[in-house]
């Protein structure tokens, strides 16, 4: 699996985000600055990981979007190439246009750093590949801009097209309110693209990959995403 993490000023997760992915794969990410024009030939994947882009400055991620790099992934997207994006990388595909919504202030109007439940809610796409739908895992949040917003024709396109990804759920599974902390729209916490092949979510599954991080719920994604390149 060939993989590309782009860093941006003000990203942090981009370590974390590299251990994930070699743990599941064996092979080492490579690391691209945000005033790269061109992505390396030959990719599976490109990776928008966490963090605070130009200091969240404007909107989350509206900066980072316009960077040259992401030209380079909206015409990788567009030609067919798989990218995830999880928590500011989330807010930068929307900013980007490859992923529709947006991303709000936390309902709380208070950040949020704290482990959260998910529902797989789409099964059998290459970032699911090793969940079932219904299951359920935990995954660590950080965020102050998490309240995924779209109008109801988009969400009930994105609810009719089976396209989202994950829901926050409690400990029964449930998509409760209690469970949704920062307010989003039907409780969603992670979408996709129509092909199947553009995910961006909230919550940081690349935080629970190892047991010395206290558990390995999150390692499924990135095994999914080995398997799919290994496969292909």
């Amino acid at each position: 699996m060939k993989v590309a993490i782009i860093v941006f000023p003000g990203t942090n997760r981009e370590r974390d985000m590299r251990l994930a992915l070699k743990r599941a794969s064996g092979r080492e990410p490579a690391m691209l600055f945000h005033r790269e024009a061109a992505l390396p030939q030959g990719l599976d994947l490109v990776v928008l990981p966490g963090g605070f882009s130009y200091g969240d400055y404007l909107r989350c991620g509206a900066m980072a979007a316009q960077s040259p790099i992401m030209r380079a992934v909206v015409d990788f997207a567009a030609g067919g190439g798989h990218v995830l994006g999880v928590c500011n990388g989330f807010q930068i595909m929307i900013e980007a246009g490859l992923l529709p919504g947006g991303l709000l202030r936390n309902a709380t109007l208070r950040f949020l750093s704290m482990d959260c439940r998910l529902r797989v809610e789409r099964a059998a796409t290459p970032f699911t590949g090793l969940w079932q739908k219904g299951a359920c895992f935990r995954a660590p949040m950080a965020h102050g801009d998490g309240n995924y917003f779209a109008d109801d024709a988009t969400l009930d396109r994105l609810e009719g097209e089976d396209l989202v990804a994950f829901r926050y759920v409690d400990e029964a599974g449930q998509a409760t309110e209690a469970a949704n902390r920062n307010g989003s729209a039907r409780n969603i916490a992670g979408i996709l693209s129509p092909n199947l092949r553009v995910c961006g979510l909230m919550p940081h599954p690349e935080d629970l990959v190892d047991p010395l991080m206290g558990g390995i719920d999150g390692l499924p994604m990135f095994e999914s995403l080995a398997q799919r390149f290994v496969a292909a």
